[in-house]
This record gives C-alpha cells, sequence and structure tokens, in this order.
C-alpha cells in the first residue's frame, strides 16, 4: 500500500471496498462534521479529522478549488495528515460540495476569504488546548489564491502555506477565447450567472493523469458539470490579476508543489511568485511530467509529492530544542 490512502481508492468510492468508519478506523483517525452558518444565511458544510492516540504535532487547513470540495479525493489527503499526527480541518466553499449557494458560483472571492477565516479561526479556538501548535494551510487549485488572501490577511496567524497546483493565473487554454474575454465584464454586471463561458475543455479530463482516478473523479455525486458562469471566470481572471500585483506582499512560510505539465494552472506563474514572494522560507518543486492533479499520478509519484509535503510540514512543528 501506498503512503497516501488514494492508493486503496477504486473508480466508484474514495473509500474503496469499505464503509467511511472502516476506513477511518484503518488509518487511525476520527472524522466529524457540522454545518456552520455564514453572515448571509448560507449554511455551509465543514468536517475535520483528528489522530487518534496520541497528541497532535499541529493543525493543517485545507482549502478546496473551483467546483471541487472537501469529501472526495480531498478527504483522502486529509486522511493523510490526520494519520500523521495532525488535526485537520476543511470547508465547502458556498456553492461547492455540501454547501448551500448556486452552484459553483464566485462573484466574490472575499466572501469565502471571510468563510474559510471565520472556520479556521472558531475550529482553532475549539481547540484551544491545541491554540500553541504549529498552523499550516494546504490548498489546491482556486484554494491557493483563497490560501494567499487568508494569509495576506492573517499575515501571524500561519506556520506554513502548501500550494498544490495553485491558480495565480487562469491557462490560456482554459480562457474564453477572444472576444467573449472581453464581454465578461458586460456578462458579469448584466448576467452574472448565466453560463457564458465556453472554457476549451474538460478540466478533470485535463487534471488526473491516472485514468481510473480520472474516472473516480467523474464519480464524485457532487461533481460540478456545466460551463462557469459569467460573474465567476470574470472574478477568476481578476482575483489572478490582483494576486501578480500582490506577490511582493506574500512573507508566509511558503511550499509550492506543481506539475511540470499543469495545463489548468501554468508552472510559470508559481514560479514568478517564488521569485517575487518576501518570504524568507520558501521552497518550490516542480515535478516534471506531472498534472494538474498531483493525486491523480501514479501510486510512486503520488507517495513521492505527499512524501515532500509531509517532511516540509513535519520539520516546521518540531519544537526546537
Amino acid at each position: 500500500m501506498g503512503l497516501h490512502p488514494v492508493s486503496e481508492a477504486n473508480t466508484s468510492s474514495p473509500f474503496g471496498s469499505l464503509s467511511a468508519a472502516e476506513f477511518y478506523s484503518r488509518h487511525s483517525v476520527t472524522h466529524s462534521s457540522a454545518y456552520v452558518t455564514n453572515p448571509t444565511g448560507l449554511k455551509l458544510f465543514t468536517q475535520w479529522w483528528t489522530p487518534l492516540n496520541r497528541p497532535p504535532l499541529g493543525l493543517i487547513a485545507v482549502v478546496h478549488g473551483f467546483t471541487g470540495e472537501s469529501s472526495w479525493f480531498l478527504q483522502l489527503t486529509s486522511v493523510l495528515f490526520a494519520k500523521s499526527g495532525f488535526l485537520t480541518c476543511a470547508i465547502d466553499h458556498q456553492g461547492h460540495g455540501f454547501s448551500d449557494g448556486l452552484t459553483a458560483h464566485i462573484p466574490n472571492i472575499n466572501l469565502i476569504v471571510d468563510d474559510c477565516i471565520s472556520f479556521f479561526d472558531d475550529f482553532r479556538n475549539r481547540h484551544s488546548s491545541s491554540s500553541s501548535l504549529p498552523s499550516f494551510l494546504y490548498a489546491e487549485s482556486l484554494g491557493g489564491a483563497i490560501a494567499l488572501y487568508i494569509t495576506l490577511r492573517q499575515k501571524s496567524h500561519w506556520n506554513g502555506l502548501i500550494l498544490s497546483g495553485a491558480m495565480c493565473s487562469i491557462s490560456h487554454k482554459f480562457k474564453p477565447p477572444w472576444p467573449l474575454q472581453h464581454l465578461l465584464t458586460l456578462a458579469a454586471t448584466l448576467i452574472p450567472t448565466w453560463r457564458v463561458v465556453p472554457t476549451r475543455g474538460s478540466i478533470a479530463g485535463v487534471s488526473f493523469k491516472e485514468p481510473w482516478k480520472r474516472k473516480l473523479a467523474f464519480s464524485n455525486p457532487n461533481r460540478t458539470v456545466g460551463r462557469p458562469r459569467a460573474a465567476t471566470a470574470y472574478e477568476l481572471v481578476r482575483v489572478c490579476e490582483d494576486l501578480q500585483s500582490r506577490f511582493e506582499e506574500v512573507e508566509v512560510p511558503l511550499m509550492i508543489v506543481h506539475g511540470g505539465d499543469d495545463v489548468v494552472c501554468d508552472p510559470s506563474s508559481v514560479e514568478e511568485l517564488y521569485r517575487r514572494c518576501n518570504s524568507r522560507d520558501k521552497t518550490i518543486k516542480i515535478y516534471q511530467g506531472m498534472w494538474h492533479q498531483l493525486i491523480g499520478e501514479s501510486e510512486s509519484d503520488v507517495d513521492l509529492v505527499f512524501g515532500d509535503i509531509l517532511d516540509w510540514i513535519q520539520k516546521r512543528s518540531e519544537i526546537p530544542g
């Protein structure tokens, strides 16, 4: 069996042939979930995983990407973190997963950043005995942009940020073709929820290299299908432009992992983040030949990537002698 629990999944279930309870027990973690209500009245799904039989080494808050959620592939990474000794929590963004909201609609990223900060702060406070524990953000794809905004607002709250396939720019292959890109501003204002934007392909189809993992991605009952809405597409383009103007403000200890053949989020944009950020502690690993979803690679490659991530986190969780 691989280091990462995804090696136990099959094409229809992240837990393979086990029930969820059996799966958690096998990995020596407990799982809980709860709905929280945000200031606009939306009920948001949150969940967390706790290591059994050992005091936690730290806390990891997990941030999913656009059209993603915290209960499928990302849950398996959360179980990996928990069984490695970290309290791990996640939230489904509004319009995603089990949370309320118009499906995959993000007209204003700041509302999602607010939700994340509120839940992560509350989770940390509820585990007040662990308030002195080091805290990390692990974020994938658009979650990377959300997590960067979190650290820009909470400069001293986080001991590290791990970005996997982070969206700091949208690949030209997935930007809407001209002239639609130029009409986005108008469409976003007049008909914000119109599914107007034809991207140039299926994101899942070019995110997961292993065919059986692609099948598992397609079998997710919460999978979002359909074109991005006008206001959302406009916001994603705006967010990338805004973040690129603020790379120098990034000071959090930073680890970047990215597939060298990622056609969804171009590796060159995270290389630029790495060059321009002011983090004194920063690491970048571009894995040649790998795609957007690093969990979608072969078992040995998944274990290589997540072994590097765990090594980085564990080194920054050690209590100085």
